[in-house]
């Protein structure tokens, strides 16, 4: 089987520059193309060069309709407004769509969801592998601990960051309502201020932290009586995420339209 042909969205910034990296550095994948807004600066200017691996000869472009020509997925952790266009792509050109964008409305995920009858779609609040794995073990200690222990969801990424809580943070919340058989949209608690009265039995809180350059930190905490149990997990790059992004296009070449999770990539939904 030749190359699988990748475009990575957003391409001059972070997280661009590091799918652009690590395609480079994975077997079994090429960069098909780069692809930034109309006006950026680095319109252009060589992806290699960019990256920071040498040049390459693909020449960022604001032309999102030529880049799919020929390619066989998308790379897309951009804003919930370009995923939906780049998902419009790849509904059209019959392509994988591995989606990274955090921050997305219920609305957003209807339009991905419809998207995905066309297109191979992979969404996930997180491409690591050790967040998937955490997730996992976040919804089987729910589910054994029961309602007696009260979850609570910390997370703290870099200043810039500027959707709360963070899509991990959510992925994770989401364990825990499945591990209790329950909504997490019904039970969570975003924010408390003043006089809150006491912790509402069941509820799944949320704190979020903003500042410097950290990459990610998540801490899930399960608090009973006399006893607590954390789960933690601390990114310390962007890397792990683009690894996970790549596996996750590989797992989906070739497979049926529809949407998936990285959970389904790493096979941890038996």
């Amino acid at each position: 089987m030749t190359d699988m042909r990748l475009v990575v969205v957003g391409a001059a910034g972070r997280m661009g520059r590091t799918l652009i990296r690590t395609v480079a550095e994975t077997e079994g994948v090429v960069l098909h193309a780069a692809v930034e807004r109309t006006g950026a600066s680095a319109l252009g200017g060589d992806a290699g060069l960019l990256a920071g691996i040498g040049e390459n000869g693909v020449k960022l472009t604001d032309d999102a309709l030529a880049a799919v020509v020929g390619a066989d997925g998308i790379l897309d952790f951009t804003t919930p407004s370009a995923t939906l266009r780049y998902a419009e792509l790849a509904a059209q050109a019959r392509i994988v769509h591995v989606i990274g964008t955090t921050g997305c409305s219920a609305i957003d995920e209807e339009a991905i969801d419809a998207a995905a009858r066309h297109a191979v779609v992979v969404k996930s609040g997180n491409m690591s592998v050790g967040v998937n794995l955490l997730a996992t073990l976040v919804e089987r200690a729910a589910r054994t601990l029961g309602p007696e222990f009260d979850i609570e969801i910390l997370e703290m990424h870099h200043r810039m960051k500027v959707d709360a809580p963070s899509g991990t943070a959510l992925l994770l919340g989401e364990a825990a309502a499945r591990g209790r058989g329950i909504n997490l949209k019904d039970h969570a608690v975003r924010a408390r201020d003043g006089i809150t009265g006491a912790r509402e039995t069941g509820s799944i809180g949320f704190a979020s932290l903003r500042g410097g350059s950290v990459v990610g930190e998540h801490t899930v905490m399960l608090a009973g009586i006399g006893e607590r149990i954390e789960f933690k997990h601390i990114a310390e790059d962007r890397g792990q995420f683009a690894k996970g992004a790549v596996r996750a296009a590989l797992w989906a070449r070739g497979r049926r339209p529809g949407r998936y999770t990285m959970a389904d990539v790493l096979g941890l939904n038996g």
